[in-house]
């Protein structure tokens, strides 16, 4: 500045007009604090508000600081009363609207009586940029000869390769040896959210490689990249962690290559890769292969129980049939089929419980997904569990692995459990909370799976009595029969042996290769005649022996219903006197008079201890069907009121 400081005390009177303050290289203001009025102003401050002199010249100083007013005045006299001040808390608007932060000096100007005050404003944004360009190029210029050398060889790679470095996807930049950013390429711009002027001269690995993934310090010392020019070997990672300018991270495969410069290494180029996409993808195939693993293995397993299935031999493929007990059993088979009610079907071994679970699922929504069968007497008691949920590997001694239960390999289809009767009471509590909530875990797990499993069990036990005994549990057994059907004996529908006899004959004669032969009309006389303890299973063995042994003509060997064992327990015995033998309808007008003289002993009543039930040692439904055949009403034979 050309002006001394005593020409800065002079009255406004002595100096020319406030000239001297255009020379000032700085926006400045000459004000008349007492009667709050701009003097003088140079060029600078017109442009740093973004108006003319002539408009801003003779206004009050302190419509430009709006809301500051009292920050203003308390500065002016601060000003007045020390002749000098400084601060950096004034704001001035530019008539754009923007709003300029400002650091200001302030001189008495002339004599304490006249107030006037001379303000130098300065641009703190233009004071930054200023300030860290000097810094730059002090930092460039005062450096040694050797790190000039060494920016020269980074400006020749840079220049020689500066195609390259816009058109390559993967990040690049580079640092000098001690860790300084010489240049970074625009795709690392655009990954860590940098520019390249923000990074240049800093220590890139405080800025975006500080902490690994789970926010822990990553030590300078510690890091390959730097590793990589003090040992002068080159270092590739193929996981870590980078930091954007936002504060998120990425995961990133890098490779960080030594510069070499007459034997000593003088910096490194690092390349580097967001692999977030790939890890993504890698995680989805993960999952994906874990689910094809669990697929297929319950695939297998699945394969393997049809494969057990399709190679078993089942006693007919259809219900084979036409008396009423059939003609029941397949009305009641179409009512409970299309619903999901859980079905107990009850009867002797041997006739066919399992030949309708199968009908009921086939004639089910649920036909398209598996029946599985679990023969619950041939479960271990230990085994039970693992057996029914599934477990997985190292739950117990011998799990070498995961195995499904048979619940999840009939989620969608249906659950047949033979001889439900024979499951151990301390694991029928577990069967009933999966009946319940369709909801289990297997064995050794903590993971709670869903299910959808229709349940169809059999019994030839009287699970009533059993739950009387404290064998089986009365809520299970409910659970169970919401819907019971009875597979009824074959003593009880004899019309049926000629056709079963027949479809059994075909069959074994295709099995064992044998010619073709014929029921005659006295073999169905002698099969009628016998009481079949086994039921069907038993007749489908007989019919197999005698082709087996048969030559030309089958010839059953088989006792008579008198000889054997007495009449069967829910049969009437034959009422007769001497040796005369009775008619098919004798025998129904004998049993329908023995059936009305329990109904008059009883008063009517058919359940009960003191039913006719008991009296004739049947089952209640057993006599209620008969009943309802013969035509009998029990209501008929209840006294009337008096």
């Amino acid at each position: 500045m050309p002006e001394t400081s005593a020409e800065l005390t002079m009255p406004s009177s002595q100096m020319p007009g406030g000239h001297w303050v255009d020379h000032l290289p700085e926006p400045a203001l000459l004000v008349d604090t007492a009667l709050d009025v701009i003097l003088a102003l140079n060029s600078a401050m017109a442009r740093l508000v973004g108006c003319s002199r002539g408009a801003l010249l003779g206004r009050r100083c302190t419509g430009l600081f709006q809301d500051q007013r009292p920050q203003l005045i308390a500065f002016t006299e601060e000003t007045l009363f020390r002749g000098s001040a400084w601060s950096r808390e004034f704001t001035l608007q530019h008539r754009n609207g923007r709003v300029i932060e400002l650091e200001i000096s302030s001189s008495r100007a002339g004599e304490a009586e006249d107030h006037q005050v001379l303000f130098l404003l300065r641009d703190r944004k233009l004071l930054r940029t200023l300030r860290e360009r000097h810094e730059v190029n002090h930092y460039h210029r005062g450096g040694l000869l050797e790190w000039r050398r060494v920016a020269e060889l980074f400006n020749d790679m840079e220049r020689e390769n500066q195609l390259i470095l816009h058109a390559v996807g993967e990040g690049i930049y580079g640092v000098d040896a001690e860790g300084r950013t010489t240049f970074v390429n625009p795709a690392a711009e655009r990954m860590l959210g940098w520019r390249c002027d923000e990074l240049m001269g800093r220590v890139i690995h405080r800025v975006m490689h500080h902490s690994h993934e789970d926010g822990s310090l990553f030590p300078l010392k510690d890091c390959p990249i730097y590793a990589a020019f003090r040992d002068g070997s080159i270092r590739r990672v193929g996981e870590d962690w980078f930091w954007r300018k936002d504060g998120s991270g990425f995961p990133v495969e890098y490779t960080s290559t030594p510069i070499i410069d007459n034997g000593h290494p003088v910096g490194a180029v690092v390349v580097f890769r967001d692999i977030s996409p790939r890890l993504q993808a890698q995680k989805e195939l993960q999952q994906a292969l874990e689910e094809v693993e669990s697929l297929k293995h319950r695939l297998e397993i699945e394969n393997a129980y049809l494969q057990e299935e399709l190679s078993a031999e089942y006693h007919f493929h259809e219900i084979v049939g036409q008396s009423d007990a059939i003609k029941g059993i397949v009305r009641r088979i179409g009512l409970v089929a299309p619903t999901d009610a859980n079905v107990l079907i009850t009867g002797e071994s041997g006739t066919g419980k399992e030949l309708i679970a199968r009908a009921i699922h086939q004639a089910s929504d649920r036909r398209d997904r598996p029946l599985i069968r679990v023969n619950c007497a041939a479960i271990p008691k230990d085994l039970f569990e693992s057996e029914f949920f599934g477990h997985v590997k190292g739950a117990f001694t011998g799990a070498f692995s995961d195995r499904v239960g048979r619940f999840e390999l009939a989620d969608g289809g249906t659950l047949f459990l033979d001889e439900v009767g024979e499951i151990p009471l301390e694991l029928q509590g577990k069967l009933l909370r999966v009946l319940q909530d369709q909801q289990f875990e297997r064995v050794g797990e903590n993971r709670t799976r869903a299910v959808n499993v229709r349940v169809i069990a059999a019994t030839n036990r009287e699970l009533k009595a059993e739950v009387q005994e404290k064998r089986f549990r009365e809520d299970l057994y409910f659970r169970l029969n919401v819907f019971p059907i009875e597979s009824v004996p074959l003593r009880r529908r004899i019309e049926d042996i000629p056709m079963l006899a027949q479809e059994f004959l075909e069959r074994a004669c295709v099995r064992f290769n044998r010619p073709r032969l014929t029921l005659r009309v006295c073999d169905v006389e002698v099969l009628k005649g016998y009481h079949w303890p086994g039921n069907v299973r038993e007749l489908e063995n007989v019919i197999e022996r005698q082709v087996i042994t048969a030559e030309r003509f089958l010839d059953f060997d088989l006792p008579s219903r008198d000889v054997s064992a007495g009449p069967a327990a829910d049969t009437p015995p034959p009422r007769h006197s001497g040796s005369q033998v009775m008619t098919e309808h004798e025998l129904q007008e004998l049993e329908k008079k023995n059936l009305i003289r329990a109904l008059t002993a009883t008063r009517g009543r058919v359940f009960g201890d003191d039913g006719a039930a008991v009296m004739l040692g049947m089952k209640p439904t057993t006599l209620s069907s008969r009943l309802k055949k013969l035509n009998i009403s029990p209501a008929g034979f209840r006294p009337g009121p008096e």
